[in-house]
């Protein structure tokens, strides 16, 4: 029986992508960064752990394999224990390029400085432009300046320029939701419309049928047609995508502060 119950239990375990190592502060698994630009964020991050004993590590891994990023980045925090023992003052920055996910989760002593709402606003306007253009070392290396600019005590800073993005007007893709949900609604409340109004306000020709707007409805059975080949139809679906040398964190941890994003 025990057998057969690990038997059924492999399809689960299979959903959980693996833990990358601790090789240092850039893990760059999935390689969607250059080395110089690895080399330029190790050293960021060396110098910025240094002056302020916050540990900021950067990781990228191809795929979650199915699992949510919030648990798996809480997981790979913890198993590498960032930030200081006490302290809980680790950040993690992951991202999985297969899945187009991103996430910062952050640890409990920095949870009041670096809020949930600074790591969206982070994410949204740093990252999910710069990995939309293709340019995922960018993106990254800009979003911990953003962190270390927020850790420093500049969040200010961070909060106006998200002000002075959302002023400067809608984006395309806000262009095509707006559309996408007009036409919805003008098919939808169209046919709805054309199925009920004519035989309150048209007039009647005969049994079933009916003049309104210059356009004649026939109904049978609950249905209606019109003389002039008139006929509407909708659908619509919502669903919800480094340097070595013996680093390691300092048995830090995080109770799942932070946020999530996609691009």
């Amino acid at each position: 029986m025990l057998a057969g119950m690990v038997f059924l239990l492999l399809p689960l375990v299979a959903l959980a992508a693996s833990l990358p190592a601790l090789t240092g502060r850039v893990v760059d698994t999935a390689g969607v960064i250059d080395a110089a630009s690895e080399a330029a964020l190790v050293q960021k991050l060396e110098a910025f752990e240094k002056k302020s004993s916050d540990q900021i590590v950067v990781t990228t891994i191809p795929s979650l394999e199915g699992e949510a990023i919030e648990p798996y980045a809480n997981k790979l925090f913890r198993a590498w224990g960032l930030g200081q023992a006490g302290e809980d003052n680790g950040i993690l920055l992951i991202v999985a390029p297969n899945d187009r996910r991103m996430r910062i989760e952050v640890g409990y002593g920095l949870e009041g400085t670096l809020t949930d709402l600074h790591s969206k606003l982070i994410i949204e306007n740093t990252m999910v432009p710069a990995f939309r253009a293709g340019d995922y070392a960018g993106g990254i290396t800009r979003a911990v300046d953003d962190i270390i600019l927020v850790l420093e005590g500049n969040a200010a800073e961070l909060e106006a320029r998200a002000r002075r993005n959302q002023d400067t007007g809608v984006t395309g893709d806000d262009i095509a939701v707006v559309l996408f949900i007009t036409v919805w609604a003008l098919l939808f409340f169209g046919g709805f419309a054309f199925a009920i109004l004519p035989r309150i306000f048209g007039r009647k020709l005969g049994p079933g049928r009916y003049e309104w707007l210059g356009r004649t409805f026939r109904y049978n059975n609950g249905s209606r047609s019109s003389g002039r080949g008139w006929s509407s139809g909708s659908s619509s679906g919502w669903s919800d995508g480094s340097s070595g040398g013996g680093f390691s964190g300092g048995g830090g941890s995080s109770g799942g502060g932070g946020s999530s994003g996609s691009w």
